[in-house]
C-alpha cells in the first residue's frame, strides 16, 4: 500500500512538473478522496497536497478548478487559511476569488466566517459578496450570530437576510422577524418568503399583515406563504383573507392567490376562482391560472365550475385549458373529469369545431384512463382532421396499457387501431 501511495506521490509531482493539471487532478483525487486517505502516509504529506491543489485552483480553468475544491474541503482545515489569503487579495483574479469564497463555504468552520463577513462589509464587488453570502448561508448555524449581526448595517442586510434564508434553522426566525418592517422592499420580501418556510407561531400574523404591503413582491410572497398553510384555513380564515388578492392591482399578486386559494381545498375557494374565471374583466394569463387553480382544489364542486365556465366563456384559449387540466386531475376525481369531457365531445359547443380543442379532449380522455371514454375515442379514429385522429390513437394506445381492462376492450381497441 505504501509503494502506492508513494507512486502516486511520484506521478503526482511529474504530472505538476509537466503542468498537466488534468493528470494531478486525477491522482491528488485518488489520494485524498480514496479509501486509502486516511493513511499516514498521505497525512504526512497533506501540507504537499495542499500546495499541488492550491496551484491547480490558481491557474487551472474553470472545471479544473470546480474539480480541485473538493479536494481541498477533504484536505480538511488546513485549506482555510490559504483560501482566506486568496479571499483578501484584492488584486487576485476575480474567478479564484469567488472559488475560494465558495469553498470557504463548505468548511463550515467558525475561522472561515470572519473574512466572509468582512468581504460583505467592505468589497465592492456585488457577484462576489453574493458568493460570499450564499457561502455563509451554507455553514448553517455556525454563521447565525454573524449574519444576524450584518443585518444591523443597511449596506449589507440584503445580503444578510439571503444567507440567513438559505440556513433552514429556526434559530433563522428571531433575526428574520427583525426585518419584516425594513424600509427596503426587497428586504421585506426576502424575509417573508424566507419566514413562510417555517411552522412557527410568530409568522402567521406578519403574513397576514404583509398582505396590505405597499409593494407587490412582498404582498406576493406573503400570498404565497399563507397558501403553504391549509392547516390554518379555519383559524385565521384564511380564504377570505386571501380572496380580495384575486383583484390586486398587481396581477402576479393575482395570480399567486389563485395559487394559494387552490391550495385550501375547499368549496368556498372554488366559488371564488370560478367568479374570478367568468369576469369578462380578468386578464387571460390570470384566467388561465385560474383554470389550473380550480382543478389543483380537488374537490367534485371544483370541477363543476370547470364544466359551467367551459359553457360560459367564448375563448378558444381557454376551452384548450380547461380540457387540458381535467385530463391531468388525480383519482379519485377521474371519473367524474372523464364525464365532463365525455359530455364536451358529442354537443354542439363551439369549441368541438376546433381542432386544438378535440385534440387536446382526446388526449386528456387517454391521460384519465377511464374504460369509458374507449367508445368516444374510436369514433374520433374517423375524424376529417389528422392531428385529432393521431391525438385519439395515442389516447386508445394508452387506454390499452390499463391492465384492468378486460379482453373483450383490449381486443375491441386493438381491432380499432389496426383499421388505421
Amino acid at each position: 500500500m505504501v509503494s502506492n501511495i508513494n507512486q502516486l506521490l511520484v506521478q503526482a509531482q511529474t504530472a505538476y512538473n509537466a503542468a498537466d493539471w488534468s493528470s494531478l487532478i486525477q491522482y491528488l483525487q485518488q489520494l485524498i478522496l480514496g479509501a486509502d486517505s486516511k493513511h499516514p502516509e498521505i497525512v504526512k504529506n497533506r501540507e504537499y497536497l495542499l500546495t499541488l491543489a492550491l496551484s491547480i485552483l490558481e491557474v487551472g480553468d474553470f472545471q479544473q478548478r470546480w474539480e480541485i475544491t473538493k479536494v481541498l474541503t477533504n484536505l480538511g482545515n488546513i485549506a482555510i487559511p490559504p483560501l482566506i489569503d486568496i479571499l483578501k487579495d484584492e488584486d487576485a483574479e476575480e474567478e479564484l476569488r469567488w472559488y475560494a469564497a465558495r469553498t470557504l463555504g463548505e468548511f463550515q468552520q467558525p475561522e472561515a466566517i470572519a473574512p466572509l463577513v468582512e468581504l460583505l462589509k467592505t468589497d465592492d464587488d456585488e457577484e462576489l459578496k453574493a458568493i460570499a453570502a450564499t457561502a455563509l448561508g451554507q455553514m448553517g448555524t455556525v454563521a447565525i450570530a454573524a449574519l444576524s449581526e450584518l443585518l444591523l448595517n443597511e449596506d449589507t442586510r440584503l445580503l444578510a437576510v439571503r444567507s440567513l434564508s438559505c440556513i433552514p434553522q429556526t434559530e433563522t426566525i428571531t433575526p428574520l422577524l427583525s426585518v419584516v418592517q425594513d424600509s427596503q422592499a426587497t428586504i421585506r420580501t426576502a424575509a417573508i418568503e424566507a419566514l413562510s418556510s417555517f411552522r412557527d407561531e410568530r409568522i402567521p400574523p406578519i403574513l397576514l399583515n404583509a398582505l396590505d404591503d405597499i409593494a407587490a413582491t412582498v404582498r406576493r410572497a406573503a400570498v404565497l406563504g399563507l397558501g403553504f398553510r391549509p392547516d390554518l384555513r379555519e383559524t385565521l380564515d384564511l380564504v377570505t383573507r386571501l380572496q380580495p388578492k384575486l383583484y390586486d392591482f398587481n396581477l402576479d399578486v393575482c395570480c399567486a392567490a389563485a395559487v394559494s386559494l387552490s391550495r385550501m381545498g375547499c368549496d368556498d375557494a372554488a366559488k371564488h376562482l370560478f367568479d374570478l374565471l367568468i369576469s369578462p374583466q380578468t386578464p387571460t394569463k390570470l384566467q388561465l391560472e385560474t383554470i389550473r387553480a380550480l382543478s389543483w382544489v380537488g374537490t367534485p364542486s371544483s370541477l363543476e365550475c370547470l364544466q359551467t365556465a367551459f359553457n360560459q366563456i367564448t375563448s378558444e384559449t381557454l376551452w384548450q385549458e380547461i380540457v387540458t387540466v381535467l385530463g391531468r386531475v388525480q383519482k379519485p376525481q377521474t371519473t367524474q373529469a372523464a364525464e365532463i369531457l365525455l359530455k364536451i365531445l358529442p354537443s354542439q359547443h363551439p369549441a368541438t369545431e376546433i381542432v386544438s380543442v378535440k385534440s387536446a379532449l382526446a388526449l386528456s380522455l387517454g391521460q384519465l384512463g377511464e374504460i369509458q371514454a374507449i367508445e368516444p375515442l374510436i369514433w374520433l379514429l374517423a375524424d376529417f382532421n389528422v392531428s385529432v385522429r393521431l391525438h385519439a390513437i395515442a389516447a386508445l394506445k394508452n387506454l390499452a396499457n390499463n391492465t384492468a381492462l378486460t379482453a373483450d376492450l383490449q381486443q375491441r381497441i386493438a381491432i380499432a387501431l389496426a383499421e388505421w
